[in-house]
């Protein structure tokens, strides 16, 4: 078993055991992801790899390793992936820049640009 398979069945192996404890809670949000990851306006495929580049902004391993094998699982390709963590780099760098530009600048006691 590869170490990413590894990392994702003891994830799944916790949230049983969480929900064990907590079921209510662990069903509603079975309930509600298994909702929004189903094909809709946007195909499933394409919910997967924006939940990759989420997983990718929030640093989160886990997420990053599972909706890159869900996200395979529906179809994307490599390259697609791959892209996916461009935009989520794009993304994060614009965000990085336009709140830092503004923050600084207030820091400094300058006006941003409005």
């Amino acid at each position: 078993m590869s170490l990413v398979s590894e990392k994702i069945r003891a994830y799944k192996d916790q949230i049983h055991t969480y929900g064990a404890a907590v079921p209510g809670a662990t069903e509603a949000y079975h309930a509600f992801t298994g909702e929004c990851f189903e094909d809709g306006k946007l195909d499933a495929k394409t919910k997967q790899l924006i939940a990759l580049g989420i997983a990718l902004s929030t640093n989160n391993e886990i997420c990053t390793f599972y909706h890159t094998e869900e996200a395979r699982s529906k179809g994307a390709t490599e390259e697609e992936l791959l892209e996916t963590v461009a935009v989520a780099s794009a993304a994060l760098a614009g965000n990085a820049l336009s709140q830092g530009v503004i923050r600084v600048q207030e820091a400094l006691g300058q006006t941003p640009m409005h």
